[in-house]
């Protein structure tokens, strides 16, 4: 079920689209479309393979120019850990795209609006969707505007744990636990929330839909905190 209309989408990512069919299409699970297969216009499948092909080369270009004096093989690295599958989600959620996503009734009951997977691929989806409307440009200002902005921060973010681990092993005599605190809902939509200790004291809060999710914002919120971020 979609939370909210696709003009506030549109609203939020700047782009409105000529042809609402492409956004709708974008937005579509397979399994809502075996569920509507009366008015409806297919999933986001094909339009994730385009817009996967644009995000290569649109992102490809912006690494090649921002290190131009890394090899290949750095800046394949480079490239593969920005546009990972958690780094999409993580650019998706900013602007709230899991909530538009349409899902079929199962898939939602299981939990499938919080997969990193799905968003990913509707984030996808999306900007192939945008260059097929608007031509390479729009989806190149989608790319810069919402997934290659803030990088430093969005590393930061996606390997806050092994970063956070390397600061206390920095530091003498040190410990670091993270504590499962809260466990709540459904199976299907659990929210967890986890504290970590940095030295016996309780450094920073997480709440996530996964304990692995909780511990990440946990251990976020403990970076910026020790760095004064």
């Amino acid at each position: 079920m979609i939370s909210k209309s696709i003009e506030d989408l549109e609203k939020t990512i700047g782009y409105s689209f000529k042809d609402k069919n492409l956004i709708k299409r974008a937005l579509t699970h397979s399994s809502f479309a075996n569920e509507q297969r009366i008015n409806c216009d297919g999933d986001y499948e094909r339009l994730e393979f385009l817009g996967d092909a644009v995000l290569e080369l649109v992102s490809s270009e912006f690494f090649y120019n921002k290190y131009p004096d890394l090899a290949e093989g750095k800046l394949t690295k480079i490239r593969s850990s920005n546009v990972c599958e958690p780094a999409l989600a993580y650019c998706a959620r900013e602007f709230e795209l899991d909530k538009y996503i349409r899902l079929g009734k199962g898939e939602e009951q299981t939990g499938g609006r919080n997969r990193d997977s799905i968003i990913s691929d509707v984030c996808e989806a999306l900007i192939g969707a945008i260059y097929l409307d608007g031509g390479m440009e729009y989806a190149h200002d989608f790319i810069h505007r919402f997934i290659l902005a803030d990088l430093e921060n969005k590393t930061l973010f996606l390997d806050s744990k092994s970063v956070l681990q390397e600061m206390v092993q920095a530091a003498d005599h040190t410990s670091l636990e993270y504590r499962l605190v809260n466990e709540k809902g459904p199976d299907h939509n659990k929210e967890f929330t986890v504290h970590v200790f940095v030295g016996g004291k309780m450094t920073g809060e997480g709440i996530g839909k996964t304990k692995k999710s909780a511990e990440q914002k946990a251990a976020y919120e403990a970076i910026k905190k020790m760095k004064k971020l």
